[in-house]
């Protein structure tokens, strides 16, 4: 197998891994009853094992092939403290003005944002539509959560959580298929 394969597995197994734990994260955040919380438990399990899937992948294929490439980590880590700073700030606005129901829905925007830098530092350009369709999911939330009874919360979180699991499953596949 070549080197840039089994880096694109390794890489593949890492998504699957940390969108996978994402995705679990999301499936929790919204209160919901019968039978949709059982839903929510369910999603929630099933990317957990997408996680720890991914992790073996990406742990079994650890220093084979290509060596890291070093000239990423800087911006990668730039990109995700930024993502960091700017939905924690954010959420502090929102809670400062009394509209926590509404930090789902910019976690979520910011989380989609932050795809779009990503994508050609990670080389998949699979993130970009990953992005928008995070950003639809937060703009959803935040016209239901204003229009309509219905929490912004839980369109957020069951909308993010299923398009993570989604992707991580795809990441998944696409790790473990046979090159």
């Amino acid at each position: 197998m070549s080197d840039l394969v089994t880096a694109n597995r390794r890489q593949a197994g890492l998504t699957a891994l940390y969108l996978g734990i994402f995705a679990m994260v999301w499936f929790g955040v919204p209160a919901a009853g019968q039978p949709l919380r059982a839903l929510l438990v369910v999603g929630s399990i099933v990317a957990l094992l997408t996680a720890v899937a991914g992790g073996v992948l990406s742990a079994r294929l650890r220093g084979v092939g290509s060596p890291r490439n070093r000239a990423a980590d800087r911006p990668y880590l730039l990109i995700v403290v930024a993502e960091f700073a700017a939905a924690g700030l954010g959420a502090a606005v929102l809670i400062a003005a009394g509209w926590s129901e509404y930090v789902p829905v910019l976690v979520c925007l910011v989380v989609g944002l932050h795809f779009f830098p990503l994508a050609p530092l990670l080389r998949d350009p699979l993130l970009r539509p990953l992005g928008f369709a995070l950003c639809a999911v937060a703009a959803a939330g935040l016209v239901t959560g204003l229009a309509s009874a219905v929490s912004a919360g839980l369109v957020v979180g069951v909308g993010a959580g299923v398009l993570l699991l989604g992707y991580a499953v795809q990441a998944l596949v696409r790790g473990y298929r046979p090159a």
